[in-house]
């Protein structure tokens, strides 16, 4: 065998497992890992502007495509600690994603080193494997390990902390000689499958939610046959969006306090069973358990075993990968309905279908300055069925989620469950890295965008270009909703008369001139009318220069937008749609 430093056999098993796409900063600690790929050249790196970017970047990048695992790569201490964000933010996505970082020596690890911090420990509760290598010989191994642990079961990501001196060391290792290690996944038995089908098919107005598992599992096609052949509405979750697409007949719409679609609900009420595939019941989906439980039976089909039974006991719960499950379920779906021995749900569907072309929210406003609903009712128009969309929280993704329309899997890409500001921008150039011929739309509020806007500069830098869409409303708009409950607007507003550019009238930051100063395009939108014309410039700057382009909208600084605390309570602060043109880029409409 070949006798070679630590890092070499590293970078060779990156390569071998399939994961070349790195984000990162170098630096003393790191540098004989950097050393590594440069020798290497297998692995393309993106250098970011911070290491909390750099993570959200391999976490975009990982979320992309079926089988992305991004690598996201730091010097030792403060590079590790920024991470922690990212971390959390995919392990609470289910997302793989390989964070390395350098470490002092082995023997100064316990002498307060100059940058020197316990990384393993910090990350463990964030992440589903964390280790500090302290013997060279058992580098290859880790690695091995980590792959295995990202993909096996409920997907997340892993952390490796290397000390300098064990990446400087050497050690005998033969790449041909490597394997991955298997993928563990639990699959559900034919009879499991076969009770989840009876009592489904034991309902007159059954539903199947699909999680963001489905997606994760490469799964959304087996769903859309399931659902096809069972003739059976679909729910998806904000995770699980994208796997049916939003026009198709059997989409039923989201359902929620936030994310969610009046017609969603008031089908979701109306149901007596629910089939959750790849799901976590999350809090925003559910609203209070009693009105969401009342009057129907749950099937709970999760890749984790102790994610059923974690928000409220179903009536059966199986562990399983969702790809598995539903092509049992096709399976056996498949052979009642040659027997014919499935029900026939036509009226049911139908009555959906009836709410779907009803029940919407106005979105044709002409005020100025522009109400935010307009704003997607323009992006419905501009951005085709092939768009990716990237968001994160706040009002403006709240909002996107209820207005946008979405037709495939991994074209709503969202960070869910943590919702960290700042995380759109860096996940948007790591998707633009991982689908680099996709149309990429990020959606921000005005400080989403700035937690992280220097990021903008790497998109500039390394040629990603991708429209970046900005609300600006001058406000924590979901904090001051929020804070209506305590009758009170605290430190909330992010207004200023910025005496550097008098043309923002009031609203603070020229995102403008950042824009422009980080070496990307930008414009500024006041008027409602003016949007078309503003996308279509933004398409074609996108395709003549390669970078990022920001297209910063003017809103109305106060806007409610429709929410509650029960999912048959939502309240509802705008006027509701009575006719088509109040809602013209609804999916269905009704005269």
């Amino acid at each position: 065998m070949a006798k070679m430093r630590t890092v070499d056999a590293a970078v060779a098993i990156l390569e071998k497992e399939g994961a070349t796409e790195a984000f990162g900063l170098p630096g003393a600690a790191i540098n004989p890992f950097y050393s590594a790929m440069r020798a290497h050249g297998g692995i393309r790196h993106t250098l970011a502007r911070h290491v909390e970017g750099a993570s959200h970047m391999a976490d975009g990048y990982s979320r992309a495509a079926d089988g992305n695992i991004g690598i996201c790569i730091g010097t030792s201490g403060p590079a590790g600690t920024d991470m922690i964000t990212g971390l959390y933010a995919a392990q609470a996505d289910s997302i793989p994603m390989l964070c390395i970082t350098g470490q002092a020596p082995v023997a100064k690890l316990h002498k307060e080193d100059f940058q020197a911090v316990d990384i393993e420990s910090i990350a463990k509760p964030v992440t589903k494997f964390a280790m500090t290598i302290l013997e060279p010989g058992q580098v290859p191994g880790a690695f091995q390990k980590a792959f295995q642990i990202m993909r096996s079961g409920r997907p997340g990501p892993v952390l490796l902390d290397l000390p300098i001196d064990v990446q400087m060391a050497e050690i005998e290792f033969d790449i041909d000689a490597y394997e991955p290690l298997p993928v563990e996944k639990p699959k559900a038995s034919r009879k499991q499958l076969e009770k989840a089908l009876d009592m489904l098919t034991s309902a007159k107005h059954p539903l199947i939610v699909a999680g963001g598992g489905i997606i994760n599992a490469g799964a959304s096609a087996q769903l859309v046959e399931l659902a096809e052949i069972l003739n059976v509405p679909v729910i998806p979750t904000l995770m699980g969006w994208g796997a049916i697409p939003d026009d198709h007949q059997l989409m039923a719409g989201m359902v929620g306090l936030q994310t969610s679609h009046r017609y969603g609900n008031e089908t979701f009420l109306q149901s007596d069973f629910v089939i959750g595939i790849g799901n976590r019941w999350a809090n925003r989906h559910t609203g209070g358990l009693d009105t969401y439980t009342a009057g129907r039976k749950f099937v709970h089909i999760d890749i984790e075993p102790t994610q059923i039974g974690r928000v409220f006991s179903p009536d059966l719960g199986i562990a399983s990968d969702a790809g598995a499950a539903l092509t049992g379920l096709i399976e056996l779906a498949r052979e009642r309905r040659a027997a014919k021995s499935l029900p026939d749900y036509s009226g049911w569907v139908a009555e959906c279908q009836e709410r779907k072309g009803s029940l919407h929210r106005k979105t044709n406003f002409d005020n100025v300055p522009i109400k935010p609903q307009r704003v997607y009712q323009e992006m419905n128009k501009a951005f085709g069925r092939d768009t990716t969309y990237v968001s994160t929280i706040g009002l403006s993704q709240i909002a996107g989620a209820q207005m946008l329309h979405v037709f495939g899997a991994r074209k709503w890409i969202n960070a869910g469950q943590a919702g960290p500001l700042g995380w759109t921008a860096p996940a948007a150039l790591g998707v633009v890295r991982g689908t680099p011929d996709a149309t990429v739309v990020a959606l921000s509020g005005d400080y989403d965008f700035q937690f992280m806007i220097e990021e903008l500069a790497v998109g500039a830098q390394f040629n990603l270009p991708y429209i970046h869409v900005v609300v600006n409303n001058s406000y924590l708009g979901l904090i001051r909703q929020s804070q209506r409950g305590f009758n009170m607007e605290q430190n909330v507003s992010l207004a200023f008369e910025n005496i550097n550019s008098p043309e923002t009238n009031g609203y603070g930051v020229d995102h403008i001139k950042v824009a422009e100063g980080l070496g990307c395009k930008a414009i500024r939108v006041e008027n409602p009318n003016d949007m078309p014309a503003a996308f279509d410039k933004a398409k074609a700057l996108m395709g003549e220069f390669k970078v990022p382009v920001v297209v910063e909208v003017i809103l109305e600084k106060i806007t409610n937008i429709s929410m509650g605390v029960e999912i048959n309570g939502v309240n509802e602060f705008e006027e509701l749609a009575e006719t088509a043109e109040d809602a013209p880029t609804a999916i269905l409409t009704k005269a």
